[in-house]
């Protein structure tokens, strides 16, 4: 897969977690009857999501620069 920027990766997770976490409360307190299945399934996805993203933070490898875009000295 490719590298993805780890401050992009770090902002995601966050967004899928609150999101997450948010889904559940409005899901199992706020929801009418009829709602609250799909509110907490969907919540449930979210918070699947932001640990995909986490596994994504913590496996992937550091990239390396490109050697071709490198100045050569002059002497």
């Amino acid at each position: 897969m490719r590298y993805i920027n780890p401050v992009r990766v770090k902002v995601l997770m966050m967004f899928f977690y609150a999101a997450g976490v948010m889904g559940l409360i409005i899901g199992l307190v706020v929801a009418p009857p009829s709602m609250t299945v799909m509110m907490t399934f969907l919540a449930l996805v979210n918070i699947g999501l932001g640990a995909f993203f986490t596994y994504l933070f913590l496996t992937q490898i550091q990239k390396d620069p490109d050697k071709r875009k490198k100045k050569k000295k002059s002497r």
